[in-house]
Order: structure tokens, then C-alpha cells, then sequence
């Protein structure tokens, strides 16, 4: 029994290996600047289904079907701060102003998740967690930005990473911010073992 992942993500890659539940990968290919919505909540939402649903037609165009046991998971995340949505940031430059920004002050990370089991149905989940920034130094900021960790982050930040170091605190799911949420998924699958 394995789940499919819809995500390029390492880090949610890695969740799901320390939490020993068996997966692949299947990236979706979607694009995500297509999808647009002003809510940040349906935007996550939107995004994780969009995946998961064309992870789902790709197998599904595949002989023989090679469905995963415990179905496909998709997930999105952005970070909100002070009302603005930030997802990963364009450039160096764009980072370095984000977390001039974010410094001392706090955010909240959404994390959209889409899960379709293999026998039908669909669950859709978000997820928000509190994040409290440490009131670091232009030098931090620049030296941070350098190591290109906060490139690939929704967010500008890897709490698993060098970005742990610049968190003061954290109000909810400790693993939605590094991508989905293991006690959701927890959850889902507890739920897949009882049909």
C-alpha cells in the first residue's frame, strides 16, 4: 500500500519518509499561474485539487493502470502576511524585501490538501498555521537569502532548514509549514482503513 505524491516538493517528500508511509511521485504538471482566486484560503484549495485531479487523469491514461493502493495526495502552500500573499519568491531581490518585511512580525502558512483514495471519493482539507519571525539583521536577512534555501519556499522560509533559525514561535501544525500535515493525513488514511 503506497500513496501517490502530486508534488515536486522534497520537503514533503521527506515528511512522508520520516513518517514511514510508503509513496511515489507523480508531478501534475499544472500550471499554477492559470489558476487565480483573491481568497488565499480557496486559492490553496483550488490549487491542491487541480493537482491531484490531473495526477488521477494521467494514471488513468496509462495501460495497465498503475493506481496507487492508498490513493493520490496533493498539496499547496502560501504564506500570508499582513494580508499579502506570498508564494515563492521571483528572485533574490524579491526574498531580501520579503523578509525585511517579516522580520519580528507575524504570518500565517495555508496549506490546501487534496486527497483522492483509490476506490473513488474525494477529501479536501486546509490547514493554517501561526508563524512568529525573530527580529533579525539586514546581515541575516542578506546572508540567509544567499544560501538560496528561501528561493524555493512558499513564504521565503524552510523552518526545517537554515530558515528554522530565524522562527521565534510556532501556533499550530509544525509539519503543514514544511508542506502538508501529517496529522491530517493521519487522519485520512485511519479513515481509508476502515472502507
Amino acid at each position: 500500500m503506497e500513496l501517490l505524491l502530486a508534488s515536486a516538493s522534497p520537503s514533503r517528500r521527506r515528511l512522508l519518509e520520516q513518517a514511514a508511509i510508503p509513496h511515489r511521485v507523480q508531478v501534475s504538471g499544472v500550471d499554477e499561474d492559470a489558476i487565480q482566486n483573491p481568497n488565499p484560503l480557496q486559492l490553496v484549495q483550488e490549487l491542491a485539487a487541480a493537482k491531484a485531479k490531473a495526477v488521477q487523469q494521467i494514471l488513468l491514461n496509462e495501460k495497465p493502470l498503475n493506481l496507487p493502493g492508498l490513493g493520490i495526495l496533493a498539496c499547496d502552500s502560501m504564506f500570508e502576511f499582513k494580508g499579502e500573499i506570498f508564494g515563492k519568491p521571483k528572485d533574490a531581490a524579491d526574498a531580501i524585501q520579503r523578509w525585511r518585511c517579516m522580520a519580528g512580525g507575524w504570518g500565517v502558512l495555508h496549506t490546501g490538501h487534496c486527497w483522492l483514495p483509490n476506490g473513488g471519493g474525494e477529501h479536501r482539507a486546509i490547514v493554517s498555521t501561526k508563524v512568529q519571525f525573530s527580529a533579525v539583521t539586514e546581515a541575516e536577512i542578506i546572508t540567509y537569502v544567499a544560501t538560496g534555501e528561501p528561493l524555493q519556499c512558499a513564504g521565503c522560509f524552510a523552518v526545517e532548514g537554515r530558515g528554522g533559525l530565524m522562527i521565534e514561535r510556532i501556533e499550530g501544525c509544525i509539519s503543514n509549514v514544511i508542506g502538508l500535515s501529517l496529522p491530517l493525513l493521519r487522519s485520512w488514511l485511519n479513515l481509508a482503513s476502515f472502507n
